[in-house]
């Protein structure tokens, strides 16, 4: 028999898992560890119940007892059933995925499953999915929340990232390296301190900075809608230190006077 629409939020499944723990049946793992004080280890789990005809039993993909299917997607060693995502078994990572296969690889060095695109074409991070998201502060790698990859190589879900975005915030929480290209705020902010000169008593002073996106030390004149990188061009920097006045101007010193040019004219009969 095919597998049912029941299950819950989590999955679709037609059984409950005994959870190893207690020895209570839940539908899932996540269902478990919100009611209970403790988690479920998913790959201790030996036996489940079919809800249709309450027989508890190994946990396999088909009923024994009625032969309903417990779900189009099993796995013998993640125990998860599921409708069909596409998922896969990844060894490496040492649980489900959801796929198709052929469009993720999984990186060694990140320890992570990722988008076809992004092999070769990414900053490695050793075992940066075994951090957990540092906007929430939850598991990113057992999440089944997507995960973004930043261009300096750290991880956050999706959704933080879309909420990160949508408050205006544009750097990585962790290094504080610009999360995507900026060029075109970094333009529109050229422009805005262009229109927006310092007060006469400023307008020499600069200030050291240090570049979050290049790492480069630089002295630049200091303005209040931000300090432009000498190196790369980014104002996503730190000011380090205090402001530089320029140097004092001693009134007893003449100014210096004008050199005149000398004309050669030429006369002509």
């Amino acid at each position: 028999m095919a597998a049912t629409e029941v299950g819950c939020e989590h999955y679709v499944r037609s059984c409950l898992l005994k959870a190893p723990c207690c020895g209570k049946f839940y539908v899932c793992r996540l269902c478990h560890d919100g009611e209970e004080n403790h988690q479920m280890d998913r790959f201790k789990v030996r036996e489940v119940k079919c809800a249709s005809c309450n027989t508890i039993q190994e946990a396999q993909q088909t009923c024994k007892e009625c032969e309903v299917k417990f779900g189009e997607y099993y796995c013998d060693i993640c125990h998860l059933f599921d409708k069909d995502k596409k998922q896969y078994h990844c060894p490496p990572c040492g649980i489900c995925r959801i796929g198709p296969r052929e469009k993720y690889f999984h990186c060694t060095k990140c320890n992570l499953c990722l988008a076809t695109d992004l092999k070769d074409n990414h900053k490695c991070v050793e075992n940066v999915s075994r951090q957990n998201c540092p906007v929430c502060m939850e598991d990113i790698h057992t999440s089944r929340i997507g995960a973004h990859v930043l261009s300096c190589g750290h991880l956050l879900h999706k959704t933080c990232f879309d909420d990160m975005c949508r408050t205006g915030a544009y750097r990585c929480p962790l290094c504080m390296h610009s999360a995507f290209n900026m060029k075109e705020f970094w333009d529109q902010r050229d422009k805005e301190i262009s229109q927006s000169p310092m007060p006469t008593e400023y307008q020499d002073t600069t200030v050291k900075i240090i570049c979050n996106d290049c790492q480069a030390h630089c002295t630049v004149s200091f303005h209040v809608l931000g300090m432009k990188c000498s190196t790369c061009g980014s104002y996503n920097t730190a000011q380090d230190g205090g402001l530089i006045a320029p140097p004092a101007v001693d009134p007893r010193q003449p100014a210096p006077q004008p050199v005149e040019e000398d004309t050669d004219t030429q006369n002509h009969d």
